[in-house]
Order: structure tokens, then sequence, then C-alpha cells
């Protein structure tokens, strides 16, 4: 099928969208990568309604059955990477490497692992408890079990900063569970996600236990999360659209798992390895331009290490090659369109008129006429209460807070913020290094690192998020718990 004729998938067959089509646009050419499709609300209602009608017989398959389909699905996307890595870099601007190795690459991994996890067990046997007589009966021993059961229908809302990775993260885990799935693209790079949808219905998913709805509106996101049906959102996106989905699923006490923003802390002491820190605290730069909720995008550095680290970071930037994503050398490619690079823009000059100093960046890169690009941004000499280091700009923009103090000054710093995903802790004393961690309020903490154990729960404390996913986590996270009790 071919871009251009894209249709929705609703209950296992190709649909045609009741609004039309839109284009998607490439943010390093400002070409038409394809036509995407537009749902209409009714349409949205009955992908829900397919869901439902599914859970009841794939709720009911084997472990091992789901597993194949899963992993038959893997195998597939791996022997099409090449393809859809071109269509992913097409929609979203991402490098080469990135859209292969952390997009479709990291896709892959995902179904393979939930694969895997299809086959861990769901039962978890309780000590027995001895009851006296009583109103309630007569004395005796009660066994009981913990069994994690499908929730039922879970709407995926994804985020368009990894189109193959982040869908992959929500769908995998829930199919493996036995629930059904009604996913919602990001509307900038949604064609990646009926790719995904290929996939699985060539790897034999059940007609209705993956639709994919998509479209430009905000009828149709709303439709994903109030439709009857649904009885979970997973969600990863902004803040201020994960309260207002937070808000319906309260009323219609839906369960939610929600990925929201991020300002991650990287508090650097005075012993640190300042070359390491710079390569963690630059991967803002390099990953995604900027367009990812766990970039260390706030750097908190000891005043005794302070100019040192800002003149490192300041040559690490000079050896960034911005420009076309599908060239070689590129490390920093668009963002995802000409609207979001205005609003990134528009934070540097804010951080000029609240005092801030620009080292690097301010500027349109140049020569670069075609494309979003955002020149790399190093805000030095800012302030806690700055809005260029309070709020989650989301694209290629470091800002740079001194403090004089010890390590309960750099705490209260990076505690005084509303996000709380994940914080980054760079010292050569480890046991202080861990003393630190244990006292931030973040969902996750990087010691001399920006890697992540991908077995490790997810999500954040504060506004950055509701619940926690990835390995085995992200199994509890699709299920319910049911308890069952019998006499001994």
């Amino acid at each position: 099928m071919r871009a251009a004729d894209q249709r929705l998938f609703i209950g296992g067959e190709w649909v045609a969208p009741d609004g039309g089509h839109y284009e998607v646009i490439d943010p390093a050419t400002e070409k038409t990568v394809g036509l995407a499709p537009e749902a209409s609300r009714d349409q949205v209602h009955a992908a829900a309604a397919a869901a439902r009608e599914a859970f009841t017989s794939w709720s009911r398959t084997t472990p091992e059955e789901r597993a194949a389909v899963l992993s038959r699905a893997a195998d597939l996307m791996h022997r099409n990477a090449g393809r859809y890595a071109e269509l992913a870099q097409a929609e979203s601007g991402a490098t080469t490497a990135t859209a292969r190795g952390m997009q479709v690459a990291v896709a892959v991994a995902r179904f393979r692992r939930y694969a895997k996890g299809a086959l861990e067990p769901v039962e978890t046997p309780l000590p027995p408890q001895i009851n006296e007589a009583g109103p309630m009966g007569r004395g005796g021993v009660l066994g009981a079990l913990a069994v994690r059961q499908p929730v039922g229908v879970v709407t995926c809302i994804t985020s368009y900063n990894n189109p193959w990775a982040n869908p992959a993260g929500k769908v995998a885990p829930a199919l493996a569970m036995g629930n059904t799935v009604l996913v919602k693209p990001a509307p900038q790079d949604p064609l990646s996600v009926y790719r995904m949808a290929e996939a699985l219905a060539e790897a034999g998913i059940p007609p209705g236990v993956v639709n994919v709805v998509g479209g430009t509106a905000v009828a149709v996101g709303e439709a994903a999360v109030d439709a009857p049906d649904v009885d979970m959102v997973s969600f990863t996106g902004s803040t201020a659209v994960g309260q207002r989905i937070a808000e319906v699923c309260g009323r219609g006490m839906k369960r939610q798992l929600m990925e929201l923003g991020g300002k991650g802390a990287a508090l650097v002491f005075g012993d640190a390895d300042l070359d390491s820190a710079v390569a963690g605290i630059g991967t803002t730069y390099a990953f995604y331009s900027g367009q990812i909720c766990t970039a260390p995008t706030r750097a908190l550095v000891h005043r005794s290490v302070y100019d040192a680290f800002v003149a490192k970071l300041t040559a690490y930037l000079g050896s960034l090659k911005v420009g076309d994503p599908r060239a070689r050398e590129t490390v920093v490619g668009p963002v995802i369109s000409g609207a979001h690079r205005d609003r990134v823009e528009s934070y540097v000059e804010l951080g000029r008129k609240e005092g801030a100093t620009v080292v690097v960046g301010g500027e349109r890169p140049a020569p670069l006429d075609k494309g979003f690009y955002v020149a790399p941004t190093l805000l030095a000499d800012c302030t806690n209460d700055m809005r260029v280091v309070r709020e989650e700009i989301f694209g290629p923009v470091v800002a740079v807070v001194p403090f004089d103090g010890d390590e309960d000054e750099a705490v209260a710093l990076a505690n005084d913020s509303d996000y709380g995903l994940i914080d980054y802790v760079w010292s050569a004393d480890v046991a202080r290094a861990f003393r630190v961690a244990r006292r931030l309020r973040a969902g996750g903490v990087g010691i001399n690192t920006v890697g992540r154990n991908m077995e490790a729960p997810f999500g954040g404390f504060k506004r950055s998020g509701v619940g926690r996913d990835v390995g085995s986590y992200a199994l509890h996270a699709y299920s319910e718990l049911q308890s069952i009790v019998w006499p001994g």
C-alpha cells in the first residue's frame, strides 16, 4: 500500500477515512512524504468497538499463541527494517543512525521482549492465612492467589519523536497481556504506525485486536479517550494534554498510564569527570535534536568547575554537524515542524530577555534554507526562576545554572521543578552520587551516565507522569490484579 493511499485499520480491514487525507511533511526538506488518513469521531468509536468485540477471544488465547504472533511481527519488522527506517526518517527528521538504531531496531527489540513477556507467570501465590471462627464462618486456613488479568481495550496515544519505539513500547506489552488496542498515532509522523499494523496483520493478529486511527483534528484524540469501549489510556506527550486526558479518564474511571514532560536536571559536582558530563549532557543536541523528554536540559554545575564546564560544552557544540539527517556526518537534524521551530526559537529569545547569556546558538543555522532547523543552543548564567530553566522547551537547548554550596543546595535546585522524569548526577564520589540520587524527586536517576537499563521501571514523579512501564513493569501496567481465595 502506497503512503498516498493510506487507509485506517479497523477490525482487520483497511477503511477509507471519512475526513479525507492530509499531508505528512518531511522536516528536513519540507516536501510531502505521503498522505495520512483523517478519521471521523464515529470511525474512532467503531475501532474501539472492534477492539471490544475482539477482546473476549484474544484475552483467552494462550500465552504461547500471543508470543508467536509478537515474535512473527518482530521478524517481519526486522526483514523490512531498511524501508521502515527510511519512512521514519522522512516523517520525523531523525538522522539515519537514529532512525535505524533507535527507532525501528528498538521497536523490533520490544516486540521480541514482549513475545517472551507473554510467557511470564501471571500468578503469585500468597501465604495461607489462618482465620478464627466468627461471623464470617468456621475457622480454617484460607489460601490466596494474586492473578494479573488484562485490562481490556487500551487506547495508545503515541508521541511524534519516535514513531516506532514509542508505539511498540505500548502495543507489544498490551497485546502480550491479552489486551486489545486502539492506536492513535501522532499526526506529524503517523505513516510508520500503519506499517506496524501491516506487520502485525501479516503476522496473524486476529481482526480487531489491533486498530489504528489517526488525524489532525482534536476530536480524533478525544474520541480515542472518551469511547465507551475503552478501559485504559496509555499516553506519551505533553503534560498539558495529559492533564486533559486524565480528566476524561477520571469521569469514566478508566485506567491511565501517562509518560509526560521532563526537564531533566544534571547535577555536576566539583569532582566530576567534566568530559563525561559534557558528553552526556551534549546528547540533548544529538538525540532527536533535543525532542526527548529524558534529555538533561538543565545543567546544575558547581561554581568551582562552572567556567571549565561551559568552555568544554561550547567546544563540544562546535563539533556537531547540523544539517541533512540523511548525510553520514550529520549529528543534529531538524525539529518536527516549522511551528515547533518557532516555539524553540522563542524560548531562546525569552532566555535573552530573562538575563541568560547565549553562549552558542540563538540564530537559525546557515546555509540551510529548507527544513525546520534550530541551532544547538547553550544558555549560561541562568537562575532557577527563569522560564527557560523551568519549562520544557523540547529542543536542542541546554540551560546552565551555577551553584555555590554543597549537595543540599544542588538537590534543592534540582527538586525545585514541576517535573521529575529523569535526573542525572556526575561525581567521582560514587557514595555521594548514590546518596544524592535517593534524594532526587525523579522517576529515574543516571549516575555518571545517560544510559538506560531497559528492564528498569520508567516513569515520572510530579507532572512527569503516572505509572511505570518498560521491562516486566509494562506487563504490570497493562494488567489488573485479581485475588482468588479458597479454603485450605
